[in-house]
C-alpha cells in the first residue's frame, strides 16, 4: 500500500466516524487549563503569575481572556499547578 492509499483509507475511516458508521478506536481530549481561576485560586497578580511561568502580562492576559491557549510545556506546568499549587511557590522561586 502506498502512502496516497492510506490517505485515502485513513480519510474514508474520518468520514465513516463522522457519519456514525464507525466507531474511533481511540478518542483522545486535551483539558486547557483555565488560567484566571488557577491564579485567582494562588492570590497572585497577573505580574506575578506571568514572572513565575517566564512569560509576559500579555501571554497571561490572552490565555485568561482565550484568546490563547497555553501549549507545549506550559500547558504541562499549569496543569501541575492545578494539581498540586504549592508546585507554583517553587516555581516563582526560581
Amino acid at each position: 500500500m502506498n502512502i496516497f492509499d492510506e490517505l485515502q483509507s485513513s480519510l474514508q475511516e474520518a468520514v465513516d466516524i463522522e457519519q456514525g458508521k464507525a466507531q474511533a478506536s481511540r478518542v483522545t481530549r486535551h483539558e486547557v487549563a483555565d488560567v484566571k481561576a488557577i491564579r485567582t485560586r494562588l492570590h497572585v497578580s497577573q505580574a506575578e503569575f506571568a514572572n513565575a511561568m517566564g512569560t509576559s502580562v500579555d501571554t497571561i492576559k490572552s490565555w485568561e481572556t482565550k484568546r490563547r491557549n497555553p501549549t507545549g510545556l506550559a500547558a504541562k506546568v499549569l496543569a501541575a499547578i492545578q494539581d498540586n499549587p504549592a508546585f507554583f511557590k517553587e516555581l516563582a522561586s526560581h
